[in-house]
């Protein structure tokens, strides 16, 4: 089984789109800063995305024969390319997504695809021995491929999240289809031609198109396991249209998730790092941090603090390179943010920044908003906004914040803020998410399992954990 390309080249932005945009046709994808035509997208249909399905069941047994040992060396070789062609890729994320090449952005995220390939390579996994008699009775777990894994990512973080979903199915022997957003096609479109310089052919598939080719992927029968990142909306209809095949699932769905800065916090230490947990790509985050309860003891002084961080950090367009926040992705989304900061100023709540946005600025541009003194029940706090608007509540007791961070359908992310971390800790014991975090938000790292709670999706991403999601455990008994 040879690779498609024995040699690595550092391709340009130019090189990227000669190879994915198709000679006639296709969708045309624009920039959301500007306005600006990026290229045209390819659009596959239920049939392509059937030949991509049946060449990668062909290619699967042979790649699964490979071993761990050669599939990492692949991995790895694959994060070479990515490193090889690393600030086109950063280009085109930033000119289709709108997130600026600068900060916790673009090329961040070129580079954490090239990070996460690496460590998902240097995960040990080895048969478990569950039972070892003195009478020589043994039993052992071991993990096998399941075989085509189908993948459907979101829009927001396309690059990243798509090796999220690769890269443990890769390694685990599966072979993989990807269906992206249509919003971010080309993104991931590009990081799979980048990516198929070091793998054998097939082992890898990109298809490109619209819901219908979606819905195809979760249902067919060829495809033993389906891994999606976005919507609880989208997420149940996956599940239903995976029903008839038992396929396996991992879903990370919509969150909603809440900070709690307890009493005893130091609101000029932690504003940054709450900043950043709430903006970071503009807001648009599933673990993002989204409505921040505060005590009433330093409920002024939080606000003042955050607000002087957010008023210090640029937004425009992204390739400018002093820029850190972007536009927002696509038109829906900003009407989705727009709505719900009006909603928050209709019903009296206090815009200590942004909330005006301006309507004759080209792109989806929306102003960074902080929102006090708004009721906890607001749609802005209530409903998952997606964008940059922070609405902020205030509290007397913490067991009045932990109800109200606990009151919604969803638990992906969540944090606690404070100086007394036994206290804190205390607190996060007590708060339904998948994940807490600690005087940080959002932190996620390759060797630490990720996963939701309630409607926020079930199954666990990353690590030794992560890799098992991928593959059929199955007992030996001898």
């Amino acid at each position: 089984m040879t690779t498609q390309d024995s040699t690595l080249t550092a391709l340009t932005y130019d090189d990227l789109l000669a190879a994915i945009v198709p000679a006639e046709g296709g969708r045309e994808i624009t920039d959301p800063a500007t306005g600006e035509v990026v290229a045209r997208a390819p659009e596959h249909t239920t049939a392509d995305l059937d030949a991509a399905v049946e060449a990668a069941r062909q290619a699967q047994p042979e790649w699964a024969a490979l071993g761990h040992e050669r599939r990492s060396e692949l991995l790895n070789r694959a994060a070479d390319a990515i490193e090889a062609s690393a600030e086109a890729l950063a280009e085109l994320l930033s000119r289709e997504q709108g997130k600026p090449l600068n900060g916790p952005n673009a090329r961040f995220e070129v580079g954490a695809c090239a990070g996460w390939l690496r460590a998902t390579a240097a995960f040990e996994i080895e048969p478990e021995v569950l039972v070892d008699d003195d009478d020589g009775a043994r039993s052992e777990m071991h993990y096998r491929p399941l075989g085509v894994v189908g993948a459907i990512g979101p829009w927001n973080w396309p690059m990243m999240i798509s090796i999220w979903q690769l890269a443990p199915a890769l390694r685990m022997g599966n072979t993989v289809v990807m269906k992206p957003s249509e919003y971010t096609p080309l993104s991931v479109l590009a990081l799979g031609h980048v990516i198929n310089q070091a793998l054998p052919a097939d082992v890898l598939h990109v298809v490109s198109g619209g819901r219908d080719v979606g819905e195809r992927l979760a249902a067919h029968p060829d495809v033993a396991k389906i891994m999606f990142t976005g919507s609880t909306a989208t997420g149940k209809a996956i599940i239903r249209s995976s029903a008839d095949t038992v396929k396996r699932l991992t879903l990370e769905l919509g969150g909603n998730d809440a900070g709690i800065v307890l009493p005893d916090a130091d609101p000029k230490a932690i504003a940054q790092n709450l900043f950043w947990g709430a903006f970071i790509n503009t807001g648009q985050t599933c673990a993002a941090l989204k409505r921040l309860y505060v005590h009433e003891d330093i409920y002024d002084d939080v606000c003042q603090a955050l607000t002087e961080v957010a008023a210090q950090t640029p937004m425009g367009v992204g390739l400018d390179e002093d820029n850190v926040l972007g536009p927002l992705q696509n038109k829906a989304q900003l009407d989705i943010v727009t709505d719900l900061v009006q909603a928050a100023k209709d019903a009296g709540a206090r815009v200590l920044l942004g909330g005006n946005p301006d309507p004759d600025q080209p792109g989806y541009f929306y102003p960074t908003t902080l929102v006090a003194d708004v009721d906890n029940d607001n749609p802005l706090v209530a409903t998952e906004q997606f964008g940059p608007a922070l609405p902020i509540v205030k509290y007397s007791t913490v067991d009045e914040a932990v109800e109200m961070a606990n009151g919604l359908e969803v638990g992906l992310g969540a944090s606690v803020w404070g100086s007394d971390r036994d206290q804190a800790r205390a607190v996060a014991a007590r708060i339904e998410a998948g994940t807490v975090w600690i005087n940080n938000h959002g932190g996620i790292d390759p060797r630490v399992p990720f996963g939701g709670v309630k409607q926020s999706g079930y199954g666990l991403e990353f690590g030794v954990a992560g890799l098992k999601q991928l593959a059929a455990p199955q007992v030996i008994t001898y």
